[in-house]
């Protein structure tokens, strides 16, 4: 197991290394000085590193064994509401207390003066989410394409971001991103992938991805539709909030409590999961000491990526941002845009055990690597198309829309084996590397910008991460198909 934990403690390494990269880069080429802590913030990345490689050991050894468990026993049993309860519960659990959820709907709460409440954005989308994931269920079970499925969705998706208010679309897209984290992505991909596994003609690459997909899009008509009523129908009145400065408390209690907090925001999901197989299946778990070891270094390596982001990418994000907007050339922040969304996506832990996932499904037709490579490109230019229309000032909608139309099309043309996927992976690239440099990129270039308002311009870029790498997958798997297709013929 050290030896695991090492490998995957390299690995971690290597993928940081971009970001990084990124950053001397900008310091010392572009700005000509140091971060005032450079030590704190080399300490903070190698903790993010330590915390990615125990939380991807954590995973092999619990999350992705037991989901994939109970897939298998649900199958067996044979009882669909049981099955489509069981997906209900976990959507709405592990988003319901998801950390970067919350974040976005305070922030919007606050943005908005109250006109946005934040529990009932986090409702609306947690309940999205459950009943997704109950719509993602029976379409494993009854082999329905999932192609007709996203181009059905996203036509509804656009047709809700006609009518919804500006202050509203940007926020809404982002809702969706942010429901994909680090612990419900492998979760929900090891049920989908379990169930597949165990329905006769189902396969694993073809139908057990592409229950992200739909955590992502759901929340995004439902978030519009609710901004649809809270800005032309309801009557309720704005109320003014006030902000108060935390109170300064020492930097231990802090790091207590934020473990407590990420206890919390795993409890939910593990109580599904126990409740589930111990009281309804009444059946132990396989190797419980093994799992709950593999829980243990989940929630520590969690708890240590999050500390490691306090220290050293949140202090990064902030300073290259008031750098970049403080000598006014808008070429440099939109290379700067491309260069932090590559180098973070490439950091992504959901990504990482995504890619991994997909290639050990597609038994040699992909490989995990490539796939992050692609990704990260499009999410490198999803990143930079939308600091341009901040920068610009242009409307959101036209952009969005122009950029699902095209996935739509695509979709159409795309072959089959890979639409489930391509959507997953533009559901797990917003996840807790990326959101927060991109949201505070976000709002910090709306706010020192004139003429932009940091509701309608601040959100949105976390869609522009999510549309991008649909594409570009979609398109690699395009190109590959035509490829080998004119290889294989006959001169």
């Amino acid at each position: 197991m050290l030896q695991q934990f090492l490998n995957q403690l390299l690995h971690a390494l290597k993928n940081l290394l971009p970001i990084v990269l990124v950053v001397v880069f900008f310091q010392l080429v572009i700005f000509q000085s140091l971060p005032s802590e450079p030590i704190s913030i080399a300490v903070g990345l190698l903790i993010v590193a330590i915390g990615i490689a125990l939380f991807l050991l954590g995973l092999e050894l619990s999350i992705f064994p037991v989901g994939k468990n109970l897939a298998n026993q649900f199958a067996r049993k044979g009882s669909l509401p049981l099955l489509m309860f069981f997906g209900f519960a976990i959507g709405f659990a592990a988003v319901i207390a998801e950390p970067a959820l919350i974040a976005v709907a305070e922030k919007a709460e606050q943005i908005s003066d109250g006109r946005v409440n934040g529990l009932t954005l986090r409702l609306i989308v947690a309940l999205s989410v459950g009943a997704v994931m109950v719509l993602g269920v029976l379409r494993i079970i009854l082999g329905w394409p999932i192609h007709w499925l996203m181009i059905g969705g996203y036509i509804i998706v656009l047709l809700v971001t006609f009518f919804a208010p500006a202050e509203i679309v940007g926020l809404a897209y982002d809702s969706g991103g942010v429901t994909t984290n680090i612990v419900t992505v492998p979760l929900v991909a090891a049920l989908g992938l379990g169930l597949a596994s165990s329905i006769k003609g189902r396969k694993p690459l073809t139908d057990g991805f592409g229950l992200v997909a739909l955590a992502v899009m759901v929340p995004m008509i439902s978030v519009q539709l609710y901004g649809i009523w809270v800005y032309n129908f309801s009557s309720a009145t704005v109320i003014a909030l006030s902000a108060t400065a935390p109170s300064q408390l020492h930097w231990l209690l802090n790091a207590l409590l934020d473990l407590a907090t990420m206890i919390k925001d795993i409890l939910p999901m593990i109580a599904v999961v126990l409740v589930f197989q111990y009281i309804i299946l009444r059946r132990p778990l396989p190797n419980p000491i093994k799992v709950v070891a593999g829980f243990a270094m989940v929630l520590l390596g969690l708890y240590a990526f999050v500390l490691g982001l306090k220290l050293g990418l949140f202090p990064v994000g902030t300073l290259m941002a008031e750098q970049l907007i403080n000598k006014g050339f808008n070429s440099l922040i939109l290379l700067f845009a491309f260069m932090i969304g590559f180098a973070t996506t490439m950091a992504e832990p959901a990504l990482i055990a995504i890619g991994n996932q997909a290639e050990e499904a597609a038994r040699g037709k992909l490989k995990g690597s490539a796939i992050r490579l692609i990704v990260a490109f499009g999410v490198a230019i999803g990143i930079t198309i939308g600091v341009y229309r901040i920068i610009s000032g242009d409307s959101i909608h036209y952009y969005i829309i122009a950029g699902y139309l095209l996935v739509v099309v695509l979709t159409a043309f795309a072959p089959k084996y890979i639409v489930a996927l391509a959507f997953d992976l533009g559901g797990v690239t917003t996840s807790e590397v990326t959101v927060p440099l991109v949201t505070a990129l976000g709002i910090g270039l709306a706010s020192s910008i004139e003429g932009r308002n940091v509701l309608i311009d601040g959100f949105g870029l976390i869609a522009f991460a999510s549309i991008f790498p649909i594409i570009t997958v979609m398109l690699y798997a395009i190109v590959v198909e035509r490829f080998s297709t004119v290889r294989s013929k006959p001169i």
